[in-house]
């Protein structure tokens, strides 16, 4: 089954969707070798491997946010990933990628042009936006978890949820993240890598 057919397979998408993914696929490749946006060894398997595994955190986002933003989108996953979706699943989402290498941030908006999704893309350092009040926040291997809760406490509404792509070592960081943050937590195993668990966040207070 090719990557697409996969994808396909798992998530239950119109045509346009799937061709606008094929835009952002046709995109990254090109981008890929100048700026590095995914490892070389992945682009084989970017369907699978990037695609449906930030496809994956779209679907455990609250159906109701109208809201989202993406924490250091670097070659767009989650957070295109997510706004492609939206596209068609939640016409009513509005989606943001804070990405603040330049040249990310370029190719970035480039894919939200080409494929006529609606995305907004914000080339600064996290810590520099003003607080967004997010319904939704997202990350990708991005930092470790104390760094994302103090993220997600600056750009969270109240009643907001995170939901951060963690390694086998998530429970350490937790453990860590404990000793000043106080918040609940579910974990959910990753449909794409085994050794990966995608955590959702709430309530989210300094103690």
């Amino acid at each position: 089954m090719s990557g697409r057919a996969a994808f396909e397979a798992a998530l239950s998408v119109s045509r346009e969707t799937t061709d606008r993914l094929e835009i952002y696929a046709a995109l990254l490749e090109k981008w890929n070798p100048a700026i590095n946006l995914v490892a070389k060894s992945t682009i084989s398997a970017l369907w699978t491997r990037h695609f449906l595994d930030s496809a994956q955190v779209f679907e455990l986002g609250a159906p109701g946010a109208r809201l989202w933003a993406d924490i250091g989108t670097g070659g767009g996953f989650p957070g295109l990933i997510v706004a492609i979706l939206a596209q068609e699943l939640r016409p009513g989402l509005k989606v943001i990628c804070i990405e603040s290498d330049q040249r990310k941030a370029t190719f970035l908006r480039t894919v939200v042009r080409e494929t006529g999704i609606s995305a907004e893309v914000i080339a600064k350092r996290i810590e520099e936006v003003e607080p967004l009040g997010a319904d939704v926040i997202s990350a990708r291997a991005l930092a470790p978890l104390p760094d994302l809760l103090r993220f997600a406490g600056r750009h969270l509404r109240d009643g907001g949820e995170a939901i951060f792509l963690k390694g086998a070592g998530y429970r350490g960081e937790v453990s860590e993240s404990l000793e000043t943050w106080s918040f609940r937590m579910d974990t959910y195993p990753s449909k794409t890598d085994p050794d990966a668990t995608i955590l959702t966040i709430g309530d989210i207070h300094r103690v």
